[in-house]
């Protein structure tokens, strides 16, 4: 049967798209929003139609059984999902595909793909589920490289091993989310990581991007859950070693996690396993103002109780998602648990929010068993929109409206001067750029030192120049968060886009050893350039 295909300049299965007359009430719902009812929607592009640059390599006769040079194959690994990816792709705009995509089926096949691409100098991208919204996923300039090859690690999909006693698995790379947690559901266990990409994104790529993920605070990155990894690189194969914890000098897996494909290419890991949760608690709390839900958050975080879901949405992303009665701001409030009932932790954090104003009209919602149980009311409502929203990508696009993420990290004793500085940073571009625009903030993780503030800007572009007013206001807003002293990105990697401030970011020092690293493990510059550091190239 034939495989079921992603779209390209969108997101989701090509047979899950929305329908035309969906899309129309996606647009005429953003348009109305943006305080305009006269758009409309352009065609978008056939697969059939594209007419891409023949392939500059070929794979030798013993990996041509597992590579394809075939157009959707290219065009579906020359972008990720970032904002430009989408807008490119849908006007038919491929320049510097892959040449060649290769989908190996074991370890040894990415080794003998490195050492074709070593020979013949071609650069290398490693791919999972091609969901990157950081341009981390497409080929370097087409004359730095006289080819390039995309591998696709989708065939590396098992689960291969169980350690009960331990509560970990050994998984291979390539696994989608979806099909990782069929796998350790008849064993009563789950990874409980999911990021809004989960459907679409593998459990490498989570790795190499450092992910953050379902649980807003203390289980919040991949790095949580990592107990060791497995790597291909250029130079040879490293496996680091199954431990609860080490001192013994810097972590090897530490240097592998977040380096986005720069260093090698992950095969395995082991990872932290958790039972499946049965015992759940939510409530949608709702404050006046933002500034009080911001201080309930605080208190929330450093009281040691650890709720898994504590989202503060802004008004501006409680109206534009009808959450509850469509005003003030509203914290997504839950706990879960596959040992205890969790009535006194939801108790006393709503003890918490009432110090600061919040109340509960929907009440609190307790309950056990069932994958969907505590799904109900505003944080249900809020949830599944959360998840429609990159549905809307390829309508955003044929609109010609212009959107993205600012999600960052800042102190507490930091953040209101953060925010005001990011917000009128954002809104002054959006004015100046596009006439006007919504911009929302919410928090996706809290730490007992601060939050991860994610802003969302949605604005109606000019049709030809939708790429250069999203670069004014993407460049304003990142300028902003490192001036104000924010990392330029709490989740989602680095890549082309954001590696501008990654450079003002890190220290330079740091920089050096991580290029000695580079060089080290691909000495020939190959692996994913441009991403994190710039490669020194030898031979």
């Amino acid at each position: 049967m034939p495989e079921r295909r992603t779209v390209i300049w969108g997101w989701g299965y090509e047979d899950q798209q929305p329908t035309p007359a969906q899309q129309r009430a996606i647009a005429r719902a953003l348009a109305t929003s943006l305080g305009r009812d006269d758009i409309d929607l352009a065609p978008a592009p056939r697969v059939e139609d594209l007419q891409l640059r023949p392939p500059r390599i070929l794979p030798p006769p013993t990996l041509a059984a597992i590579c394809s040079t075939a157009t959707y194959d290219r065009a579906a690994h020359s972008y990720g999902k970032a904002f430009p990816d989408l807008l490119r792709a849908f006007r038919g705009e491929f320049p510097n595909p892959p040449d060649v995509v290769a989908y190996p089926r074991t370890e040894a096949d990415i080794v003998a793909l490195l050492e074709w691409c070593s020979q013949i100098g071609a650069a290398v991208i490693p791919f999972g589920g091609g969901s990157s919204v950081v341009g981390g996923v497409e080929p370097p300039p087409a004359d730095a490289y006289g080819g390039s090859v995309s591998i696709d690690l989708r065939k590396l999909d098992r689960v291969l091993e169980i350690d009960s006693l331990s509560r970990a698995a050994r998984i291979q790379a390539g696994v989608y989310g979806p099909a990782l947690e069929n796998q350790l559901r008849p064993h009563g266990y789950t990874l409980r990581h999911y990021p809004q990409s989960f459907e679409f994104s593998s459990l490498g790529g989570w790795i190499a991007t450092r992910s953050g993920g379902h649980f807003a605070t203390l289980y919040t990155h991949i790095d949580d859950f990592v107990e060791s990894l497995r790597i291909v690189t250029p130079t040879g194969i490293i496996e680091t070693r199954r431990l609860p914890g080490s001192g013994a000098g810097p972590s090897p897996d530490r240097l592998f996690i977040g380096s986005e494909g720069t260093l090698g290419i992950i095969t395995e890991a082991w990872m932290r396993l958790q039972h499946r949760p049965i015992y759940r608690a939510s409530a949608a709390v709702r404050f006046e103002r933002f500034e009080s839900g911001v201080a309930a958050v605080r208190a929330l975080s450093q009281a040691g109780l650890y709720p898994t879901n504590c989202r503060l949405l802004d008004p501006v992303e409680v109206a534009r998602n009808q959450i509850g009665d469509g005003t003030g701001s509203i914290l997504m409030l839950g706990f879960e648990s596959a040992d205890h009932p969790l009535d006194a932790w939801i108790n006393r954090a709503l003890e918490c929010c009432a110090d600061h104003s919040g109340t509960t009209p929907q009440g609190v919602v307790i309950r056990s068993g069932g994958e969907a149980a505590g799904r109900e009311g505003s944080v249900g409502e809020w949830r599944d929109a959360f998840l429609r929203m990159p549905y809307q990508f390829s309508t955003i696009v044929a609109m010609g409206a212009i959107f993205d993420t600012i999600e960052s990290a800042i102190t507490w004793d930091r953040f209101a001067e953060f925010h005001a500085g990011v917000t009128d940073a954002t809104q002054r571009a959006l004015q100046e750029v596009c006439g006007g625009g919504l911009l929302s903030c919410r928090f996706t993780h809290v730490y007992p030192d601060g939050p991860a503030p994610y802003y969302t800007f949605l604005a109606l572009g000019r049709r030809g120049g939708e790429l250069e007013q999203w670069r004014a206001v993407k460049s304003a807003a990142s300028d902003a968060v490192i001036r104000y002293g924010g990392t330029i990105t709490h989740h989602h990697a680095v890549g082309r886009i954001h590696r501008p401030w990654y450079d003002r970011q890190r220290p330079e020092l740091f920089a050096a050893a991580l290029r000695a690293a580079k060089a080290a493990l691909d000495p020939h510059g190959l692996l994913n350039p441009g991403v994190l550091i710039d490669p020194q190239r030898e031979g």
